[in-house]
């Protein structure tokens, strides 16, 4: 057993090497830890983060020293070494991999303080060029569209295209995203994975070199050496989650509808965000990609409310912040023809909800209990 120390995610200041020293061994580090945390953790456990991602339940997931190596070590394989911006909180994995990444490249990551803006972005990433290294970040879709908004600005734009590769994860990249990221001449690269995985293994659709990715009933499962422990403290669910095949080979099973398609991976979004609206399923996380295509609407949340006529039906949730060229009525119309045109009449959304701000999670990725609950508040 090492010691587990609980740790405060919110000040990056020596997490460098504190996560060194986990890395080779222990004390291991624990983020997000409420005061019933345990003191000592299996051998071999590098960080455990508690996490309830978007849907409120929560879990504490084990990861070894070995895990996260795989993952920063594949990725660099994939998009190659450099220094790195971290612009995401390291009590999140997408950020925690940042400062691995940098500890294996043998680099100082920089840190963007306070409140995320493209004026703060540009101000922390130009001064990097003066080190002629390969400049990379992470980031979720919010934050790329704050910066795509801010791209007339001659230093941000600079900043954008100054970046070998800029991932993206936390969910799924809106189309109008990916299609100015195209315009501006800056480089994205679309990440699938989990705190289970260590972060994103999948990129642009295509499994990092030690990952492999199989369907099940419609579901994705991943295998390779990043793969978390477990769930600290819940071995039930660990035997659910994490299985072994015939082979000996354990897997993870994501959760996620998808298929795999010549060696490409595509995610249809989660096995249970589903409605059943008339009797008949409904993917959410489908509607909400549709809905995300309608200008004014990238940012955009469908959840789930009761319907006294369907059972359940979806509505769309946005921030007045979007520039919307239409009428609040025009705009849901618009995203319930699209919504009709490709998956039919029984999936359009019901209403559009317009709110000064999405209620978001500290990793940046819109907090959808939240949401769901304050919209079923209105009802």
């Amino acid at each position: 057993m090492v010691a587990l120390i609980p740790t405060d995610a919110a000040t990056p200041a020596g997490l460098r090497d504190a996560l060194a020293r986990a890395l080779d061994g222990g004390p291991a580090l624990g983020f997000g830890m409420l005061g019933d945390a345990p003191t000592e953790v299996p051998d071999g456990t590098a960080v455990v983060i508690a996490t309830s991602g978007s849907s409120g339940i929560p879990k504490r997931v084990v990861l070894s020293g070995e895990a996260l190596r795989a993952g920063a070590e594949a990725t660099a394989a994939r998009v190659g070494s450099g220094r790195w911006l971290l612009a995401l909180p390291t009590g999140y994995v997408a950020g925690l991999q940042v400062v691995v990444r940098s500890l294996l490249a043998g680099t100082e990551p920089v840190h963007l303080d306070g409140r995320f803006s493209a004026e703060g972005f540009a101000a922390a990433t130009l001064p990097m060029l003066a080190g002629r290294q390969e400049l990379l970040t992470s980031l979720v879709p919010a934050q790329l569209a704050t910066l795509f908004d801010a791209a007339h600005d001659p230093p941000v734009l600079a900043a954008l295209r100054a970046y070998r590769a800029i991932l993206v994860g936390g969910q799924a990249l809106p189309e109008p995203l990916r299609e100015r990221a195209a315009d501006l001449g800056v480089r994205l690269v679309r990440t699938y994975g989990s705190t289970e995985t260590s972060g994103g293994c999948v990129y642009d659709g295509v499994p990092l070199d030690t990952v492999s990715v199989r369907t099940v009933d419609g579901e994705l499962r991943i295998a390779g050496p990043m793969l978390a422990d477990g769930y600290l403290g819940d071995d039930e669910l660990t035997a659910r989650v994490f299985t072994r095949d015939e082979h000996g080979i354990r897997w993870y099973h994501t959760g996620d509808l998808g298929l795999v398609d010549d060696g490409v991976v595509r995610v249809h979004g989660r096995a249970d965000n589903v409605i059943v609206s008339g009797g008949i399923n409904v993917s959410l996380d489908r509607v909400e990609r549709i809905v995300r295509r309608v200008p004014g609407l990238t940012g955009a949340v469908v959840v789930a409310v009761d319907d006294p006529r369907w059972g359940e039906a979806s509505v769309i949730v946005a921030a007045r912040g979007e520039a919307l060229r239409r009428s609040e009525s025009e705009q849901l119309a618009h995203a319930r023809d699209a919504v009709a045109e490709e998956i039919g009449r029984h999936a359009r959304p019901a209403r559009l909800i317009l709110v000064d701000e999405l209620d978001v999670l500290a990793s940046g990725k819109p907090d959808r209990e939240a949401i769901r609950r304050a919209v079923a508040d209105l009802h």
